[in-house]
């Protein structure tokens, strides 16, 4: 079942979120009934989907009459009591857990017992929303995107009471709206929210640990990651003081999982009131006039003389021809241990989250570790890490490799996994995990992370390009690098990687 576009549609509290929810029911073909708390809001509201509208008729999307027939859907309403005749109402009020209750309380005594109760929520349990009404199985979690006219995911959050019938509505309702929802239960952040905390918190680690700075971080998640901000470029863009929110939220409710902590860093800059765009500094400085910093980035070296490859190179392997392309002469080595380069006598490996300098100790060798990259032919980013006994030009043989075949070379310091390595180790990790917890199936990590914060690849594709086994071994190396229980492996993805299994369900 589906809520039938005659079905009136109410939105409770109307600012930035709600109102772009009550667009897109508007959009739909909805009589919408929009209510704020807040004197005015609603107006303002009205007035943000007008000037929407006004650009969409601009570049083409829509006609005036149109554009005019969405707007007049919108009712303004001065009471709750106003939205008795809703069949199904949205709420976006103040993300905080007695606010919202209270919402849906008067609610339960106003609208119709067919009337499903959704709540907007990006963290609170949709569970504690629920309880101490009298049809909590009608309260269900639709977690828009901003912007919600735009973005195409909703997260449909089932709370422990919440009826099937009730979260399939409204899976069906996101549908025909032509969003494409993921079921989820409701546990701490939901898909989104949980499986993107690695993205920003393994930067933070990195940062904090002197690996590389804000700009070079930025530059390799983004130019050899293939993700289209970098975590310190996003958060300045969502919020430093809102993500922190989120973490915070995360943390507390998983009952301070380590993997969730918050960065003492993204305290400070809170405490300091550097919430990134909105207050002009963060991550960086974006008062006018001031010149964008920029990675660090090795100058132009020369080709190599040589370059084996030895053994079965698997997800690096197209370099071998890229770098014949650029006329490097190629020899194939025989087969010995970890695949790896030889570039004019240094060795060259893709990192298994192991110390370059303990590779090069365990080796007695020259080594510099790469980083993984979203693809190894053409341009982009190359991170790597020169083990610290090795001896001076392998910095620069490696560079002159990587740019030879079109790539910018970032020089970081030796850290475990290096940048976007365990990056996306992590992401695929707390991906297992949230299936493993019975959170959502392995599709739906993928369709919330590339809808809803525009990743490359979903955590689970790309988990089986590199290899379930390779990731178990980067984990268990980070694991051990730190003794942390931060980098524990999840069970179900060291089983699919013991009974060689992929990620994709």
């Amino acid at each position: 079942m589906t809520v039938e576009p005659s079905a009136p549609i109410a939105v409770v509290g109307f600012g930035t979120m709600g109102a772009g929810i009550g667009h897109l029911a508007a959009g739909a073909g909805h009589q919408v009934l929009a209510y704020d708390a807040l004197e005015g809001v609603v107006d303002r509201g009205i007035d943000a989907v007008r000037i929407r509208l006004d650009r969409s008729v601009e570049k083409g999307g829509l006609t005036v009459e149109e554009a005019h027939a969405i707007l007049n859907r919108i009712t303004p309403c001065a009471s709750l009591h106003d939205l008795a005749p809703a069949w199904l109402v949205i709420e976006a009020v103040v993300e905080d857990l007695d606010a919202k209750r209270s919402v849906f309380a008067q609610l339960e005594e106003i609208v119709g017992d067919d009337c499903i109760l959704a709540t907007n929520t990006s963290s609170l349990s949709v569970t504690s929303l629920a309880a101490g009404l009298r049809r909590p199985e009608r309260i269900v979690g639709m977690h828009f995107f901003y912007p919600a006219p735009v973005m195409p995911l909703v997260e449909v959050v089932s709370g422990l009471t919440t009826s099937p019938e009730v979260a399939d509505t409204a899976f069906r309702t996101a549908q025909a709206w032509d969003k494409t929802p993921v079921h989820t239960s409701s546990t701490p952040g939901f898909i989104v929210n949980r499986v993107a905390r690695p993205f920003y918190g393994e930067a933070l680690r990195l940062l904090a640990e002197g690996a590389a700075d804000v700009a070079t971080i930025d530059a390799v998640l983004r130019e050899g990651g293939g993700f289209r901000m970098g975590p310190f470029e996003l958060l300045d863009l969502i919020g430093i003081d809102v993500s922190l929110a989120v973490s915070e939220s995360v943390y507390a409710a998983s009952n301070f999982d380590p993997r969730f902590a918050p960065s003492p860093i993204q305290q400070e800059l809170v405490r300091a009131g550097r919430f990134g765009r909105k207050t002009g500094q963060g991550f960086y400085d974006h008062e006018p006039g001031i010149e964008a910093a920029h990675p660090q980035t090795v100058p132009p070296q020369a080709r190599p003389q040589s370059l084996v490859a030895v053994g079965d190179l698997g997800i690096f392997e197209p370099m071998v021809d890229e770098a014949a392309r650029a006329g490097i002469p190629i020899e194939r080595g025989r087969p010995s241990g970890t695949a790896h380069f030889i570039v004019d006598g240094i060795r060259l490996e893709l990192t298994c989250g192991v110390l370059a300098t303990e590779r090069a100790a365990a080796l007695a060798t020259d080594v510099v570790v790469f980083d993984l990259v979203l693809d190894y032919t053409g341009p982009g980013r190359m991170a790597v890490a020169v083990a610290d006994q090795t001896g001076p030009g392998a910095l620069e043989s490696a560079a002159g490799l990587f740019q030879a075949i079109g790539k910018e070379v970032s020089a970081v310091d030796d850290a475990p996994g290096l940048i976007v390595m365990r990056t996306v180790a992590m992401l695929t990790n707390i991906g297992c995990d949230a299936v493993h917890q019975g959170v959502c199936n392995f599709a739906a990590v993928d369709t919330a992370m590339r809808l809803g914060t525009n990743y490359p690849r979903g955590p689970m594709e790309w988990g089986d390009l590199i290899g379930p086994t390779t990731l178990v071994t980067v984990l268990d190396n980070l694991a051990k690098a730190y003794g942390e229980d931060r980098y524990r492996v999840s069970p179900l993805l060291r089983r699919r990687a013991l009974a060689s299994r992929s990620l994709l369900g």
